[in-house]
């Protein structure tokens, strides 16, 4: 076979087409305004929670530091997908270069990653805050906080590393058609033309990996959590110590349940239909949600947007 028929049958730098979200609706339009409307929020929620952390200096707090983070990285996480479906639906062209995908599959394996980990870390301030509370300036000072992020962005960026230059370097034959809404791996994978049993199982062992240091961190610390809340003489105590942990299992439970089902659950258990509401669930509502969650129910959080929304108002009428 000469190069040139090589090329055509395996054309692994021609476009991919993105069936996308849009596709699967009877309402197209109003989906996509739904969408907008999301994303929008998300924003602007994420971007607001990260002001007052940064405002409000009775939240320079680690806690705070980490949720901030998260913040950074939800608005950076959704930035990653919306747009582009967006743009797609209202160009009517659904096409991306096989360039352009490398970088959304890397980037979104970078951020969800480092994400991973973060909620990891945080699980280890509470730990901290609660079971050693007088030793929690010294074990959770600024440096250590930041050496935490640090380790947080290199762990998930060594999954993007390793991921995306594997699968982006698979022949694909065929249909150059990426039944999702962006590209994620399997969506991606599914449309190489060579064996990819081998890579589809270290690809799985991989996540496992992924997602079993930081739930085994995660578990240890609410457990030890528990244990110190249920010895507890104070009920104030045990009530905030609970509030503030039960916000973070709430973050937990919705990003690795979401993880869990995309990349540790066999492929019987997949449909293109369910991979791309599942991956809305944590792309697209977890960064919604998750601002929402550390502010309704955090009393240091609302104190603080009311006293913003105080100097607003003041400066407005004046």
């Amino acid at each position: 076979m000469d190069i040139t028929t090589w090329m055509s049958n395996y054309t692994g730098q021609s476009d991919f087409t993105l069936v996308g979200l849009f596709s699967q609706s009877k309402h197209p339009a109003l989906l996509a305004m739904v969408t907008f409307v999301v994303f929008l929020m998300a924003l602007s929620g994420n971007a607001l929670l990260i002001l007052l952390i940064h405002s409000d200096t009775r939240l320079h707090t680690p806690m705070y530091f980490f949720i901030r983070q998260l913040s950074l990285m939800d608005m950076m996480y959704i930035s990653v997908t919306v747009p582009k479906m967006l743009m797609d639906q209202v160009l009517g062209s659904h096409k991306i270069s096989a360039a352009a995908c490398g970088i959304q599959m890397f980037l979104y394996l970078t951020l969800a990653g480092s994400e991973y980990f973060l909620l990891a870390a945080m699980s280890y301030d509470r730990y901290v805050a609660i079971c050693h509370p007088l030793r929690y300036p010294v074990l959770m000072n600024r440096r250590v906080c930041l050496l935490l992020m640090s380790v947080c962005w290199f762990l998930g960026s060594l999954d993007g590393f390793i991921l995306t230059p594997v699968t982006m370097t698979f022949p694909f034959c065929g249909s150059h058609e990426i039944h999702h809404f962006f590209c994620e791996v399997p969506a991606v994978t599914k449309l190489s033309c060579s064996d990819t049993w081998l890579y589809e199982t270290l690809m799985y062992l991989c996540c496992v990996l992924m997602l079993l240091i930081p739930v085994t961190v995660i578990s240890s610390s609410y457990s030890s959590i528990l244990l110190t809340v249920h010895r507890m003489n104070s009920a104030e105590g045990r009530k905030k110590a609970l509030a503030t942990c039960s916000s973070h299992m709430t973050v937990v439970i919705l990003f690795y349940g979401a993880a869990v089902y995309t990349y540790m659950l066999p492929a019987s258990f997949h449909t293109p239909e369910k991979d791309m509401v599942m991956s809305v669930f944590y792309t697209i509502l977890t960064p919604l949600l998750n601002p929402l969650i550390y502010s309704l129910r955090n009393k240091n959080v609302t104190e603080a947007l009311k006293k913003l929304f105080a100097v607003f108002w003041f400066v407005l009428l004046h």
